[in-house]
């Protein structure tokens, strides 16, 4: 299997202002050594209002962390207001833009058409997507929880040349907010699905390169043993990522 190195990606949603956003990311650089950046790829991925903020903290005690946005518009500029190009976001030295993550799709209408346009934009201007996957509690139950990554997948992806250059993070959606937990196994196997079409639109060395992270309640006390299947890439940490304690532990996750 190819040598991934896993990317730990701290999503904070709209929670933290640029103030506390600092404080937070240097918490938890504090927390962290130098084998920890070597073993994980580790990012931030504050509100849009914390990212200037950010990307100068990083730069000037030269933090080895990439930052994140959590949305994008796929036009370059225009009257959309209240909206955010990928161009702006580039000038700030964003390296990776969420696509399609399950709030977006669930509370703000975003179709599979509209993912896909945002995933183009994003690789257009020579970032990365972190494009998500998954399916709701409804659909898993009616057995189509395949049939819906799978078509998430190949729309996401539709007109993208390369998918391997595009990290793709599965969040099991019928798990949040649910009662309900995903095993490490059942994880793996939805990654590895993830990876099987992967294969079959791009071929196995693409299959093989891509980067898939779990994207559903990863905690500190679970990190170590989902990072430690085959097909877990690294993890799209949500409420975890908000307490520098528990951040750190998923990031040291290679100590067990």
């Amino acid at each position: 299997m190819a040598d991934r190195t896993p990317l730990i990606a701290g999503n904070w949603k709209m929670n933290n202002d640029h103030l506390e956003a600092i404080s937070l990311v240097q918490q938890v650089a504090y927390r962290l050594e130098p084998e920890d950046y070597e073993r994980s790829e580790v990012a931030v991925i504050p509100p849009f209002t914390a990212l200037r903020s950010i990307q100068t903290l990083i730069e000037a005690d030269k933090l080895p962390m990439a930052l994140g946005a959590q949305n994008c518009h796929w036009e370059d500029a225009g009257a959309f207001t209240g909206e955010v190009s990928v161009g702006m976001l580039s000038q700030l030295n964003v390296t990776y833009v969420v696509c399609g993550h399950s709030e977006r799709r669930a509370l703000f209408g975003e179709d599979d058409a509209t993912v896909n346009r945002k995933v183009r934009a994003v690789i257009d201007a020579g970032l990365v997507p972190i494009f998500c996957v998954g399916e709701p509690l409804e659909q898993r139950e009616a057995g189509e929880a395949e049939s819906v990554v799978d078509r998430q997948v190949r729309a996401g992806l539709e007109g993208v040349d390369d998918p391997a250059s595009v990290v793709i993070a599965y969040e099991p959606v019928w798990a949040i907010g649910t009662g309900r937990t995903a095993t490490s196994e059942d994880a793996n196997a939805m990654c590895g699905y993830v990876r099987d079409i992967i294969a079959d639109l791009a071929g196995d060395e693409a299959a093989e390169t891509v980067r898939i992270q779990y994207g559903g309640s990863v905690k500190a006390g679970n990190a170590a043993e989902l990072m430690g299947q085959p097909h877990i890439d690294g993890a799209l940490v949500g409420g975890a990522s908000l307490k520098a304690d528990d951040f750190a532990v998923i990031c040291r996750h290679h100590r067990g």
